[in-house]
């Protein structure tokens, strides 16, 4: 690997390992641009990279099912952050790229990492035609930047797949039309989500080939600096019922009460957030993991929308061991509704 990017991905490294989460999402973001109440989401163009932000990610997940009968679920992501706020040609570009994806099944977690310079061409994200890649993982679209139809590639050391994704509905703004609070005092980020793919393809895994179907979600965030420094992770859920109901709700932990937000989204794809308090969540039980105790089952309620159910995990040890390490996986749903979706957990050290 050349010396150049080495120290461009050593610098982001321990830019990340100096702060919680990814990117230093609660250290001080000079010079970069904040997202800002009001401000309305554009696309296709939003689709893209907002290299004047720090930190920015395309995040895709999905619940299959096989043609042997069994449960899978696939993460895509792709993670921008900007050494500096500004954008160049060549190797002078601050731009820094990371890549993670995996396959999981209930009893094996298999994923891998990529790790990338900007403004070499080896990463990146075009807005028209939609493009993500990195290396030789791919996420392309339509040629006038739409996302409703999407085809995945990744490709590890123990697997690659390569899925079809088609959107049965509307983008979903979360928080205040995409603008979505993080603290108390109105750290933020711009963030949206296409929660509604169908999903079909190959999964290349090492006992052979499966086909799959199901459905798939696709996260877009984007800020500078939306977490307080005292806050420490995060437990995200994605959730696709049954009814054809879905629900994004997160906690930011900060050893009191934390942080929350959810958007319920109805079946026809209406959808309104949530504030503050509104959606609740508790572990019922942890698991060894990586030899740190994580909570792998959690009760989750929203009592405006008459929601209790148990989230579980599909694989209690959907550790991702990466240069950064959190837990992410697949999860069942029981109680008032039935479904399926994703959980990740964040700051579990």
């Amino acid at each position: 690997m050349n010396a150049r990017i080495c120290t461009a991905i050593f610098l982001l490294l321990g830019q990340i390992a100096s702060a919680q989460g990814f990117a230093g999402l609660g250290t001080d973001a000079e010079g970069f641009a904040l997202p800002q109440r009001g401000t309305a989401l554009a696309f296709p163009a939003d689709h893209g990279a907002h290299p004047d932000f720090r930190i920015e990610w395309w995040y895709l997940t999905a619940t299959l099912t096989g043609d042997d009968g069994r449960d899978y679920g696939i993460q895509w992501t792709l993670f921008r952050s900007a050494l500096k706020p500004r954008e160049a040609d060549g190797w002078h570009s601050p731009q820094v790229w990371m890549a993670h994806a995996a396959v999981t099944s209930e009893d094996s977690h298999l994923f891998d990492e990529r790790l990338a310079r900007g403004g070499i061409g080896q990463a990146g994200v075009t807005a028209a035609p939609f493009s993500a890649w990195i290396d030789d993982w791919q996420m392309t679209g339509q040629p006038d930047g739409g996302l409703s139809d999407l085809r995945l590639t990744a490709r590890g050391m123990a697997f690659h797949y390569d899925l079809h994704l088609h959107a049965d509905g509307p983008l979903v703004l979360h928080g205040d039309r995409g603008f979505s609070t993080k603290t108390k005092d109105g750290r933020a980020s711009y963030y949206y989500s296409q929660p509604a793919y169908s999903v079909s393809g190959t999964l290349h895994l090492p006992q052979g080939p499966v086909r799959v179907t199901g459905q798939g979600w696709l996260d877009r965030e984007w800020s500078s600096q939306p977490l307080a420094e005292d806050q420490s992770g995060w437990d995200w859920f994605s959730l696709s019922f049954d009814s054809g109901a879905r629900m994004m709700g997160f906690r930011l932990r900060d050893g009191r009460a934390g942080y929350t937000s959810a958007t319920w989204i109805d079946a026809d794809g209406s959808s309104r957030a949530l504030p503050d308090g509104a959606f609740q969540v508790d572990p019922v039980a942890t698991s060894l993991v990586a030899g740190r105790r994580v909570p792998t089952t959690w009760r989750v309620a929203l009592p405006d929308q008459n929601l209790d159910v148990t989230v579980t995990a599909l694989n209690p040890q959907s550790w991702m061991g990466t240069s950064f390490a959190y837990w992410e996986g697949p999860v069942r749903v029981s109680g008032s509704h039935s479904g399926r979706g994703y959980l990740e957990m964040t700051g579990y050290d």
